[in-house]
């Protein structure tokens, strides 16, 4: 392209999203990024003048009549120009009319998340499409404890309690500490010998072996953890890990792996081949440290966007602000949690997701169910939804439709 010229201009009309944007495509812009605050009528307007970027983003929530907004747009900017558009409307309809007749690239309804940018923006804007085996297949998110007890594991079961009992995906929670991992207790399911043999002998893993290795706890949820004893460390084989995601995201729609990061070969395996990774802290100066060092680390193969910070017991006595923590990490947290421990410490107690009792903590699950990309589903009041931050074109993925 023209080396003066923009590679994104984008217009949006509210403060979050802006944010997202911003936060989304930094990196991958190298031409040039300009966000402003605006509409597609604001758009309008300025393109009359304005050279015409590489890529344009504009803002058509709350437009009484977007098709013919974006018709004028397509009037006053250059042929070439990749537009894309970001509303308050999840039609699947519409989604067609403006992606089929109006040459829009791409659409996301509100509110935006940032692995949603990344995943329907980012390849459009860098030309670099995310390879087949990432988009084809379920979803991995990968928990990971900022340090030991800051509860990543709550947060792991919580989130794939809600994705395969309340949303009815089909969901596997990944317990990767066979010795003390405590996940599937938390859920009220079993343990096996299934995930350490898995780990040790991967040429067994199968079709079948998934079936049999992961344990029912729900009709859409299943769990895969061992219980080992503590003499007895596994002996991994390399590749292991990777072998074990890609047969279980041919099983299932979401796969939730609790991973505390230690130096070693399963664990670094696990969390380089997950499409998100969640790091989850407290609200304390070494949790701030240790954060810092997971951020530093470099996104894998399947990873567009950088990882969501889940800030957990927000509000503890003794504990850092939200505001200097932000402050310390140079960047937002995505989700916070209150520090609420007699309402998890019962659901501990008596094996029941704190999840499924309405409150702060399940709203914040749901929040984060939405950063990692859980776009259709049900809502708090169990009526059926669709939720915001998507594209209509990754809800026929994620519904195993073809769009066409």
């Amino acid at each position: 392209g023209r080396p003066d010229r923009l590679t994104v201009l984008a217009f949006v009309s509210d403060p979050a999203s802006e944010q997202v944007l911003r936060d989304s495509l930094s990196e991958a812009t190298t031409g040039g990024m300009d966000i402003r605050r605006g509409t597609v009528r604001t758009a309008i307007a300025a393109m009359a003048k304005l050279q015409t970027p590489e890529v344009l983003i504009v803002d058509i929530a709350g437009e009484e009549q977007p098709l013919q907004a974006l018709g004028e747009l397509s009037d006053v900017v250059e042929p070439g120009v990749r537009v894309l558009v970001v509303g308050d409307s999840a039609e699947v309809d519409f989604y067609r009319h403006i992606t089929r007749g109006m040459g829009v690239m791409e659409y996301l309804f509100k509110p935006l998340t940032r692995e949603a940018v990344a995943r329907h923006f980012s390849p459009l804007i860098t030309r670099k499409a995310l390879g087949q085996d990432a988009a084809r297949g379920g979803r991995v998110v990968v928990i990971v404890g900022a340090r030991g007890g800051v509860g990543a594991t709550t947060v792991a079961g919580n989130l794939a309690w809600m994705l395969g009992v309340t949303a009815k995906r089909h969901t596997v929670f990944v317990e990767s500490d066979i010795h003390m991992g405590s996940g599937a207790l938390l859920l009220g399911g079993k343990t096996g010998p299934g995930l350490r043999m898995a780990l040790e002998t991967p040429d067994r893993i199968d079709p079948l072996f998934i079936e049999r290795a992961a344990q029912p706890v729900a009709e859409r949820l299943h769990a895969l953890a061992s219980e080992e004893k503590l003499t007895e460390p596994m002996e991994y084989a390399p590749g292991a890990a990777r072998r074990l995601i890609e047969a279980l995201r041919v099983r299932y729609n979401f796969i939730v792996m609790d991973v505390p990061f230690l130096p070693m070969a399963c664990n670094r395996e696990l969390i380089e081949f997950a499409h998100h990774r969640v790091i989850v802290m407290d609200p304390s100066l070494a949790s701030v440290r240790d954060t810092l060092r997971l951020l530093s680390l470099p996104n894998g193969p399947w990873q567009p966007q950088s990882p969501t910070v889940v800030l957990n017991r927000q509000g503890r006595p003794g504990g850092l602000t939200r505001k200097q923590i932000e402050e310390a990490l140079k960047v937002k947290i995505d989700v916070s949690i209150p520090d609420i421990p007699k309402q998890l410490n019962e659901s501990a107690s008596f094996g029941e997701p704190a999840v499924a009792t309405k409150g702060p903590f399940r709203q914040a699950i749901w929040d984060l169910s939405r950063e990692i990309g859980f776009v259709a589903g049900r809502d708090e009041d169990g009526g059926a939804t669709v939720r915001a931050g998507g594209s209509v074109n990754g809800m026929f993925k994620m519904l195993g439709l073809q769009r066409g």
